[in-house]
């Protein structure tokens, strides 16, 4: 992996349908060079899948996200299926597992619950995704091809045309619609262990106040390390990043630290990300047997 590598790799989780051409002319370099990357990066195991990540809300459910101590997957699934659904489990550095998940209702109830159930794992924290600017007003249409596009996010428009009977003109203009949704990003599942010479890291911030400035100034500071865009809920700002040594790395958390409105920054390096889709898939079937047109949730 060199530093092209990880710009084309970070291009791709902010949105896998870019063309191979459009990245090639924001790098420099040519749209077969980009495609050759992307294919050395999925031979060897750097690239696991391509993806479409939906946050619940857009589909009016609810999400926390716990951290755990313990890296025991099958168990942490065990005993958080007993208050909802997995959304992504992310085992790091240090025994510590962060996992997200998927509520259907009665938000408050289940923290409460969980907090009580899950005596097999030492939960850490707790915390709600309550994002802002999520909405959703998707027609039937938008997920029917929502659906189609789960199966692979990067096909062509013709190729979604062909399966789903629907003009291009119309899949053009829900790609677009769907794009445009802060909610609902293309994006694809790597494997941080096999990325060599440099370290996917997350920092997790607390934010005492004005969130948005907060966030407009960490951008000002650290966007060129930024392996994904961020990610904001309630309080908390995630910021995804790359680094190329343990001090770099070190560095860089401790300037978020002291980012004016941090109250506190953890460092988390993942070892694993595994996304869950059933219940995404699951959500789009329910609704189209309703029969109403369109989603009414709005999450302000």
């Amino acid at each position: 992996m060199d530093i092209l590598d990880m710009k084309i790799l970070s291009r791709l989780l902010n949105n896998c349908r870019e063309s191979d051409r459009q990245i090639g002319l924001e790098l420099g370099i040519s749209g077969g060079a980009v495609r050759a990357r992307i294919k050395k990066m999925e031979k060897n195991g750097i690239i696991e899948d391509f993806f479409i990540k939906v946050e619940p809300p857009v589909l009016g459910y609810g999400i926390l996200y716990f951290v755990v101590s313990g890296e025991d997957i099958k168990e942490i699934l065990e005993q958080v299926s007993l208050v909802g659904e997995p959304f992504i489990v992310v085992p790091c550095v240090g025994g510590i597992t962060v996992c997200g998940i998927v509520i259907k209702e009665n938000l408050e109830q289940k923290v409460e619950l969980a907090s009580k159930l899950m005596k097999d794992v030492r939960v850490l924290t707790i915390f709600e995704a309550d994002n802002t600017g999520f909405n959703s007003n998707l027609t039937k249409t938008d997920l029917e091809i929502l659906g189609e596009l789960i199966n692979e996010p990067r096909q062509k428009i013709e190729d979604i045309a062909k399966n789903t009977n629907l003009s291009t003109k119309t899949i053009t203009r829900c790609i677009e619609k769907l794009q445009e949704n802060d909610g609902i990003q293309f994006t694809l599942v790597y494997d941080p262990q096999k990325i060599e010479d440099f370290i996917p890291h997350a920092v997790l911030t607390w934010i005492e106040n004005d969130l948005k400035g907060t966030l407009e100034n960490m951008n000002k500071v650290f966007s060129d390390s930024y392996l994904q865009i961020p990610f904001i809920a309630k309080n908390q700002i995630v910021l995804f990043m790359y680094s190329d040594s343990i001090f770099k790395m070190d560095e860089i958390t401790q300037k978020v630290r002291n980012i004016k409105n941090v109250k506190s920054a953890d460092l988390f390096i993942p070892k694993k990300i595994s996304f869950y889709d059933k219940w995404l898939e699951r959500a789009i079937e329910d609704f189209k047997k309703s029969p109403t047109l369109h989603l009414a949730y709005e999450t302000n």
